[in-house]
Formats: C-alpha cells, sequence, structure tokens
C-alpha cells in the first residue's frame, strides 16, 4: 500500500514538473512576465486584423505558448521591415509574424521554426495575362509583392532570371501589407501576385470568383518561424519548451486545422 501511494506521488510529481517544464526567463524581457512580440498584421491567415482586433493563426499560437509560460502578451503591430530592427534595439522580445527564415535574416536573429510553407502565383480569375505558374510566362508582366518579404526576392530573382535570357524584364510592384498586392491585382495594376500556399487559399475563400493560382506550388519546403535576438538562449529555450509541449497536447495540430492550413505545413510529423 505504501509502495503504491509513494510510486502514485512520484508519478504525480512528473506530471507537474513536465506540465511546467517550460519557463519564462525572469530577466532579460521587455516587461517582466509578459511576452512583447513583434507583428506585422496583414499576412492572412497567419495575422491580420478583424474587426480592430488581431488575429490569426499565429495570434493562437502565441496565446497558447503564454499560456504555457503563464506569460502575458502584449503585441506591438508594425510594417513588417520594422520588425527585426525593434527586435535588434530590444523593443519588443521575439518576432511573432510568420516571417520566412532565410540566410540573410539568419545572419541577425536566431529562429525557431514551427512551420513549413509554399508559395504560389495568384492571377484574376479567368487568368487575362496568360501566366502559366513561375516561368518564363512571367517575363514582361508585372507582379505585386510585400515590401520586404521573401516574395519581393522572389520576383526580383524571376526579373533577373528574365533578363539573363534576353527577354522583357519583370516589373516588380512592392507595397506595404499582401492585401494591398491583392488590390493591385484586382484592379488590374499587376499581372501577378506572389502568396503563400494558405494566402492564396484564403484570397479564393473570401472573394470567390476574383482570383485563381496559375501554376504549381514553388518553393513549399521554406521554413517560417519566430525570431529572438542572436545568443538570447533564456528566451530560445523557454518558446521551444512550449511549443513541444502544444505538438505533445495537440493544440500545434487543432490550430493548423482551425485555420485550415494543409497538413503538409507541419515540421512536427
Amino acid at each position: 500500500m505504501l509502495k503504491t501511494i509513494f510510486a502514485t506521488s512520484i508519478l504525480s510529481l512528473a506530471i507537474v514538473a513536465s506540465a511546467s517544464a517550460a519557463e519564462l526567463p525572469s530577466t532579460g524581457l521587455v516587461e517582466k512576465g509578459t511576452l512583447t512580440y513583434g507583428v506585422a498584421a496583414t499576412f492572412a491567415p497567419f495575422e491580420f486584423q478583424k474587426d480592430g482586433q488581431l488575429t490569426g493563426f499565429d495570434i493562437d499560437l502565441i496565446s497558447a505558448l503564454a499560456k504555457k509560460l503563464k506569460a502575458e502578451t502584449k503585441p506591438m503591430n508594425m510594417d513588417f521591415q520594422g520588425l527585426i530592427p525593434a527586435l535588434l534595439a530590444g523593443r519588443i522580445d521575439i518576432i511573432n509574424s510568420a516571417m520566412y527564415i532565410n540566410p540573410k535574416r539568419s545572419e541577425q536573429v536566431d529562429f525557431i521554426p514551427y512551420l513549413k510553407v509554399g508559395n504560389q502565383v495568384v492571377v484574376r480569375a479567368g487568368n487575362p495575362s496568360k501566366i502559366t505558374g513561375r516561368d518564363d510566362s512571367l517575363c514582361g508582366k508585372t507582379i505585386a509583392v510585400t515590401l520586404g518579404g521573401i516574395e519581393e526576392s522572389q520576383a526580383r530573382a524571376d526579373d533577373a532570371r528574365c533578363k539573363g535570357k534576353g527577354l522583357a524584364a519583370v516589373k516588380v510592384l512592392t507595397f506595404p501589407t499582401g492585401q494591398d498586392s491583392a488590390l493591385a491585382l484586382r484592379q488590374g495594376r499587376a499581372d501577378a501576385e506572389f502568396d503563400s500556399t494558405p494566402g492564396a487559399v484564403v484570397l479564393q475563400t473570401e472573394t470567390p470568383g476574383v482570383y485563381e493560382v496559375a501554376g504549381e506550388e514553388f518553393e513549399s519546403n521554406t521554413n517560417i518561424g519566430m525570431a529572438t535576438r542572436k545568443g538570447d538562449t533564456a528566451v530560445q529555450k523557454a518558446i521551444k519548451d512550449a511549443l513541444q509541449e502544444l505538438v505533445a497536447d495537440g493544440t500545434y495540430k487543432m490550430l493548423i486545422e482551425k485555420w485550415k492550413l494543409p497538413a503538409s505545413v507541419s515540421i512536427f510529423n
């Protein structure tokens, strides 16, 4: 009997220890007990505003992480290009904004990957510019992209590729937000827009009959992650530990399903 009670007590302690493994550091934060995060809320379904409130997959994810860490959250909504400077200046603790991980950014910040996504070429319904995908049909066309996002670098790479082949240049139109890029396409100021695969699904779902995709998904193994300052191992560990708990208890999968993301976005299979 005593052995049974002792064993049960040990098991209970193990469960409590496991539940409290994720812990927010007590120092080095903008505000003690709070995750102050930067976000550019213009990239549905990851982060956007609805009825004046932040919403999206990333917003739900950071709330779930904060609950594991017994922390408050404080968002700072800003232009995408201002996110890394704000982090490096110590104005925020992390970047939580579906940031695509690439070598240039990795030189400036450390990343915690949590999803992988692809991109698609979005055109107007009926495809009046006869674009067949991310190929030479883009040469001589105008592509709308978000300033500073991976889509801009992709479009500029296509411009260089077209000119390298002696074909007409790609005109790259940059906009502050994904919504602005989509509007430019809808109004005919652009022939195409580069968007994430989940973002393309949102466009077609929310405005049926206005947009369609051309060609296959490309760069479908691009990781996105939360960013911390270089060497900030305490915050890194806290987020990673909490994220692993969300994966283990099914919250991560539930959020993917809630926001209608394809199952392929998971990096924790």
